[in-house]
């Protein structure tokens, strides 16, 4: 897509004023802490622009069991209802590096009361400590335990969505390739600008590189915590799009489950959202795609500031309601 030679030009005004906000409060932008401190640092502000909580009927603390015989924190929302509830299964944003169930309890609340699912968002492990693909394992891991204890939770096995944001929707896209792969099917696949490709070459990455929240050193900050080494930027695993397999081959997205997509226009991942959108169509999958004007990558945290974040989530619920045929 074409862009102005100013950028900030097309931002909203709340999202300007914003991003303004942020930029007198002077504090250091996480790339320049050390891990342990900018996963604080994230923490301290995950909630400040965000929507109350939605009270729900039941909010429950759980343990998964991964692979490894680790215990993956998770937490469980759901309405009230007298049947087995459809359920998505929420991956976190951070950059693989930073966030938490506790960081996105909003917006998994939110989801839960407007799609009338249950959301069950799941704390897998966050890089330096946890390297790729640990987290990509952790998240399968997640779908397989969710599979097998569906039933025993009350909820409809038979209706199960996986959904994340940015990092997060990176692993919801690859756990759907990977559903498709073991004949699991899905309902959906809602992503909220997920990160597709391996390398950051796209014309948004270098119009929005500085200056709209998400900048070019937080993302190679991530990236560089996360990553054994420069060949793990190939794998489909961590570029869905244009990643390859063992075999050298990039993966077919054939027969994976339907996807709603929600993209920021200023965004440096919007050019790879719309790419990844474009070969799930190619290959017959239904896909939904709404680009949010005027709007920066982290935007759906944002409630009480943006308008488009509860756009977003309503249009993200109504996609999930459907996948659900709830409505």
């Amino acid at each position: 897509m074409a862009h102005p030679d100013d950028p900030r030009s097309l931002l909203t005004p709340a999202m300007r004023g914003v991003l303004d906000r942020i930029a007198r409060a002077g504090h250091p932008p996480l790339h320049t802490l050390p891990p342990a401190e900018a996963k604080a640092a994230y923490e301290a502000g995950a909630g400040v622009l965000e929507i109350p909580r939605q009270p729900l009927d039941r909010v429950d603390d759980l343990r998964i069991p991964a692979r490894d015989g680790h215990a993956l924190p998770a937490r469980l929302y759901a309405p009230a209802s007298a049947r087995p509830l459809p359920v998505l299964l929420f991956f976190h944003g951070g950059g693989f590096t930073v966030g938490s169930v506790d960081s996105h309890e909003a917006l998994c609340r939110h989801l839960a009361h407007l799609a009338n699912c249950a959301v069950l968002s799941v704390d897998y492990r966050l890089a330096p400590e946890a390297k790729f693909p640990t987290a990509v394992h952790d998240a399968w891991d997640s779908l397989a335990w969710l599979r097998g204890q569906a039933e025993a939770l009350g909820l409809d096995g038979a209706r199960i969505a996986v959904g994340g944001d940015s990092a997060g929707g990176t692993l919801a896209a690859v756990t759907a390739i990977a559903a498709r792969d073991a004949g699991w099917p899905l309902a959906l696949q809602c992503l909220f600008y997920p990160g597709c490709a391996g390398h950051q070459d796209t014309a948004t990455h270098q119009t929005f590189a500085h200056g709209f929240l998400l900048e070019e050193p937080h993302i190679s900050y991530f990236f560089g915590h996360y990553l054994r080494s420069e060949a793990d930027r190939d794998d489909w695993r961590f570029a869905p799009l244009d990643g390859v397999d063992e075999n050298g081959h990039v993966r077919e997205l054939d027969d994976v489950a339907p996807a709603w997509i929600g993209l920021a226009e200023c965004d440096p991942l919007t050019d790879e959202g719309v790419m990844y959108a474009d070969r799930l169509r190619h290959a017959g999958v239904a896909v939904d795609l709404e680009i949010y004007a005027g709007v920066v990558h982290g935007f759906i945290n944002f409630g009480r500031a943006i308008p488009e974040a509860m756009t977003a989530h309503n249009h993200a619920a109504r996609a999930l309601r459907q996948a659900f045929g709830d409505d």
